[in-house]
């Protein structure tokens, strides 16, 4: 669910991007039945979740979470990195995150064949209520929060994982600049072997 670190670290090709946006419906082989490019992205997506998985500072962060929220707590903690790449975009973009935002919504729509049925259904809604400007938010983020709760049937807590934001907000963002800069590097190396 950590939209907006994957489109970003898809480089500058929109198929790349697309691709990688829409990994997580995308089981096992089924990724080549989609064009090269699209392929690329989804094989980069892959990678990142490997390994952000296993890095040290994200399993930091996720222990905090993890008593409470159990196996959901690495999916809590890919949300509220995405609130501090949106909150500091500056810092990793010249281009302004509402224009960067507009761009991909638009290659959604330039690309819309190329999508999964998965991720046109999603499309509308998204765009509809900005899930990615409204990740600058703490506001934003419960939100989002709840949404994923009720996919789960309330089941996850999500929607309360707001609070440990809240309460541990300087800890995550400084996990998250140190984190964010390895996994910049990660996402270039990977994008030169693709």
């Amino acid at each position: 669910m950590n939209f907006l670190a994957h489109i970003y670290l898809s480089g500058d090709n929109d198929l790349i991007k697309i691709g990688n946006f829409m990994a997580d419906g995308i089981r096992g082989k089924q990724f080549e039945n989609f064009p090269e490019e699209v392929q690329k992205g989804i094989i980069l997506h892959r990678s990142i979740d490997t390994y952000t998985d296993s890095h040290a500072i994200f399993r930091q962060s996720t222990k905090r979470l993890h008593e409470k929220y159990h196996h959901y707590a690495g999916v809590i903690v890919d949300i509220i990195y995405d609130h501090f790449l949106a909150k500091n975009w500056e810092k990793y973009s010249d281009e302004k995150l509402e224009k960067f935002i507009n761009r991909f919504y638009r290659s959604l729509h330039e690309n819309y064949p190329v999508l999964s049925e998965k991720t046109q259904d999603l499309m509308p809604y998204m765009i509809k209520q900005n899930w990615l400007l409204s990740y600058q938010t703490i506001e934003g983020i419960r939100n989002i929060l709840t949404q994923m709760d009720r996919r789960s049937k309330n089941l996850s807590k999500m929607q309360f994982a707001s609070e440990e934001l809240v309460e541990f907000y300087t800890e995550f963002e400084q996990e998250f600049t140190l984190f964010f800069e390895d996994l910049k590097q990660h996402s270039k190396q990977k994008l030169l072997t693709l």
